[in-house]
């Protein structure tokens, strides 16, 4: 009888964590290996295995590099199958563009960028975290979150290989398991905003005509309000895909994938295209956009990256700001550990502390996507951006987070970006 006791609590105490982390993209990923830092006994657990495909822009943006240096993965990073990227090009309805030059703008501190297929990025920063937390598990699909006295205090699940129910414990738990997110389902933090959430199509395509290296987002006549980009890849393959509110999908009764085929056939893109050759059929997902600040937290548990909503509305960039809601997480469970407080109440200061950081910029992203939501706007802007070296720099600056946030927050530095 004794023997069994001992067993029971061993087999417990091998299943106890200070932090367990559902889902092991950027964000998860990128918690562990912040934890790891910490000394934090951490699990970090996937529903697939790696690498595999995920569908997405493949853009890495100054953000992401910033954590990346912070994580000394940014050389590592440099040596993955993708494009460095120096440039950024819009382009209007009326087809005025102008260019972002990262190498020669006025501003100090606008680093460049990546486009890496999530495939090679995330397995890479994965295989990082692996090694550097106490235990990862691939394959393992959450089920349902473990709730005592209404806190969160772990997760159940199951190997694809085995049927048989596991449980893990911890004090806290992350959920970085993406737009779909179980846990946030499971705690009630779920919400689809079709006035809140963009609906995306992906085509990888090679023999893109023009290629440089340069981001490309052109918003034009067949998918206003939203944007068709062109990012380029390793080896002369391409991203290629289009964006739209899921309000005006549903509204304007929007068949995405026929949206992708005008464009790709329009008058402009034509001859890009003359030559090139889909590598597959489009692919769709979901971004909540950081247009709404959503609860992110509970007694217990923190959602990071899409799982909270923080993909920045204007460009559809999320892996960046998934990245920071994951320092600042960890962070906090530092902080809840001191405390040894784990009430909502406590890892309230996550969200807050994330919004100081970020929330300003998905101000900013708000009022351009709105802008993108008009076809006499976007000419305006546009056009003025390319004749004029300071708005071209004040958007460039807003893209890189470099305007003072106080100048954000006045309503006349909008009134100056569009008559000046």
């Amino acid at each position: 009888m004794q023997r069994l006791y001992f067993n029971i609590m061993e087999k417990k105490s091998n299943n106890t964590y200070d932090i367990i982390i559902v889902g092991a993209g950027p964000a998860g990923s990128a918690a562990g290996l912040y934890a790891s830092r910490h000394g934090l006994k951490t699990l970090l657990v996937d529903k697939e295995s790696f690498p595999r495909d995920k569908i997405c822009g493949d853009a890495l943006s100054g953000k992401s590099v910033a954590v990346l240096r912070e994580l000394d993965l940014l050389e590592k990073t440099q040596n993955l199958p993708g494009a460095h990227i120096q440039s950024i090009v819009f382009s209007s309805p009326d087809h005025t563009s102008f260019h972002i030059d990262l190498t020669k703008t006025s501003l100090k501190n606008i680093p460049k960028g990546f486009v890496i297929r999530r495939k090679y990025f995330d397995a890479f920063l994965f295989n990082e975290a692996k090694k550097a937390v106490t235990t990862t598990l691939q394959n393992f699909t959450v089920t349902d979150l473990i709730i005592e006295e209404g806190f969160v205090r772990g997760v159940k699940g199951k190997e694809k290989s085995n049927n048989e129910e596991v449980r893990f414990h911890s004090n806290i738990v992350l959920g970085a398991d993406g737009y779909k997110s179980i846990v946030a389902r499971k705690i009630g933090l779920y919400e689809h905003d079709p006035k809140h959430w963009v609906v995306a199509l992906r085509c990888y395509y090679k023999n893109v005509a023009d290629l440089t290296d340069q981001i490309e987002l052109h918003y034009v006549d067949e998918i206003i309000p939203g944007y068709f980009w062109i990012f380029p890849l390793e080896n002369g393959y391409a991203n290629v895909g289009i964006g739209m509110l899921h309000e005006y999908i549903k509204r304007q009764n929007v068949d995405l994938k026929k949206s992708l085929e005008e464009t790709i056939a329009s008058e402009y893109f034509r001859d890009r295209f003359k030559e090139a050759e889909p590598l597959e059929k489009p692919v769709g997902w979901n971004l909540p956009v950081g247009s709404k600040r959503r609860k992110s937290y509970a007694n217990g548990l923190m959602l990071l990256g899409d799982a909270a909503g923080l993909i920045d509305p204007f460009t559809g960039e999320g892996i960046g700001n998934a990245m920071y809601s994951a320092k600042y997480a960890v962070q906090t469970v530092i902080e809840a550990q001191q405390a040894n407080d784990y009430s909502e109440q406590f890892l309230s200061r996550f969200e807050d502390e994330l919004w100081k950081a970020i929330g300003n910029e998905l101000k900013v992203s708000t009022k351009l996507q709105k802008i993108g939501r008009s076809r006499f706007l976007l000419n305006l802007v546009i056009n003025k951006a390319a004749r004029n070296k300071e708005v071209n720099n004040i958007i460039a600056g807003m893209l890189a987070n470099e305007v003072p946030r106080k100048r954000l927050a006045n309503p006349l530095f909008y009134l100056k970006l569009l008559f000046s």
